[in-house]
């Protein structure tokens, strides 16, 4: 285990995990709340086209993935604000178009390689200094916004029409909830790539409704589920020699059997 503490692609990759999972499970307490499983997968498959984009146009992928998903986040609420198409429904869309775009870019890009593997399905070990330095700086606006408008985000998610009432700007929170989500999601691709990113959206949080009392007891729950799920898939995936981002997300699926067995034999 210490071998791994060790390594400095090791610690590179343990500390961008530990960063995406805090901000992950933070995330996943309100799409667990919220019912809205599918939007993390949605947005995550989306952002394939964003990093198309960057294969396409020479510019780095994640700065493009970046740009592109946080566009196709705020048109996903834009979208089913209006109330005449259902929310499952805008993301559906958006969600086709996106990887039908990114399909059409990569096969014409001459900049095509398999580094395009990387962004499908994680290399948490090949991850820089500069993105570590990116992440750093996002998950520290990022966490010190959403725990700033906690009370507001939990209000909201339990009561969107007596938030309004209450004087809550409930559209331009979730503009700013949807706007997290994309950015935690292109943080989350190094990690456990696109493929596999909602898992981290949904499951610690799912793990931890199954014993939290409250809310704050839920986040805590959620994020310690995350980093746990993120330090043992790494620690196995070093001693096994297995894919890093499958190790991850088997882990957190693992700790939910496990949470779930228990509380229903307590």
């Amino acid at each position: 285990m210490f071998e791994i503490l060790v390594s400095p692609f090791m610690q590179k990759a343990l500390i961008a995990g530990m960063l995406v999972s805090v901000l992950s499970g933070i995330l996943s307490v309100f799409i667990v709340l919220r019912k809205m499983s599918f939007i993390g997968a949605g947005i995550s498959h989306a952002a394939f086209g964003g990093v198309a984009i960057g294969f396409f146009t020479g510019i780095n992928p994640i700065l493009s993935a970046l740009i592109y998903t946080i566009l196709i986040a705020v048109g996903i609420e834009s979208v089913s604000r209006t109330g005449k198409l259902a929310q499952d429904v805008s993301i559906g869309i958006f969600y086709s178009v996106s990887m039908a775009l990114g399909i059409a870019l990569i096969s014409i890009s001459e900049s095509y390689n398999v580094d395009l593997f990387g962004y499908l399905f994680g290399n948490i070990l090949a991850i820089t200094n500069e993105e570590i330095l990116i992440s750093l700086v996002l998950f520290s606006v990022l966490t010190l916004l959403l725990i700033s408008f906690l009370k507001e985000l939990f209000f909201a998610t339990y009561n969107q029409e007596l938030a309004q009432v209450s004087g809550i700007r409930v559209r331009l929170l979730n503009v700013f909830f949807f706007i997290a989500l994309a950015i935690t999601i292109v943080l989350s691709i190094r990690v456990v790539g696109i493929i596999l990113v909602s898992a981290l959206l949904v499951i610690p949080g799912a793990t931890a409704r199954l014993f939290a009392r409250n809310l704050f007891s839920m986040i805590l729950l959620s994020c310690a589920a995350g980093a746990g799920s993120v330090f043992a898939g790494l620690f196995i995936s070093y001693q096994f020699d297995i894919a890093p981002s499958a190790c991850i997300v088997l882990t957190a699926s693992a700790l939910f059997f496990i949470a779930l067995f228990l509380k229903k034999n307590s």
